[in-house]
């Protein structure tokens, strides 16, 4: 098996994408995803590994099937997990939905889902019955191929808390090469 040491973000953005416009930075999911980037600048030891930094950056504009689609693959390829940023704004765009369905349906890669609009355990679980609220599970409609094929990995839904998401990067159950069963999992409150 390929060694897989990075971590793939995907997250929603407006089309055309430009990850060197203003607009981008703008963008409330790719300010998350800058975050982690961030965080990484900041501390060596967080274990956040890019997998967009593994391939030469495409520009706005670049061709589907011939540039993005094509670099999109090889950065999963070489990736042992999915980290996906969902929050209400995240629409499912032709982009998204290549990364969640090559990453989960061929490479059988493990899903931390972070809800960037969420700070707290409790935001996305129900404490008593130990249960994922409906809101939480309302944004997975917002991405199809993701709600359908969740099943089929593990998938681990954190809040917007750093040490909760260092905690979901360190955990082998959510990496391709050691991975725990399928199913929806939450560090409970």
């Amino acid at each position: 098996m390929a060694y897989k040491n990075g971590n793939y973000s995907a997250f929603y953005v407006n089309d055309p994408f430009d990850e060197n416009s203003l607009g981008a930075h703008a963008t409330k999911d790719f300010v998350y995803y800058n975050l982690l980037r961030a965080w990484k600048a900041a501390d060596a030891s967080f274990p956040f590994i890019d997998s967009h930094n593994k391939t030469y950056s495409v520009r706005d504009g670049s061709d589907w099937e011939g540039t993005l689609k094509p670099r999109i693959h090889n950065r999963i390829s070489n990736s042992k997990n999915l980290i996906l940023f969902l929050s209400s704004i995240t629409r499912n765009s032709r982009a998204i939905r290549e990364e969640m369905d090559y990453g989960i349906k061929t490479h059988g890669l493990p899903v931390i889902v972070i809800y960037p609009e969420h700070d707290d355990k409790s935001d996305i679980i129900n404490c008593t019955p130990k249960t994922v609220k409906q809101s939480i599970k309302n944004l997975w409609d917002n991405l199809p191929v993701f709600r359908d094929s969740m099943d089929s990995v593990p998938t681990l839904h954190v809040p917007n808390k750093k040490d909760l998401i260092k905690k979901a990067l360190e955990d082998p159950d959510f990496m391709v090469n050691t991975k725990g069963k399928s199913g929806v999992f939450f560090y409970p409150c």
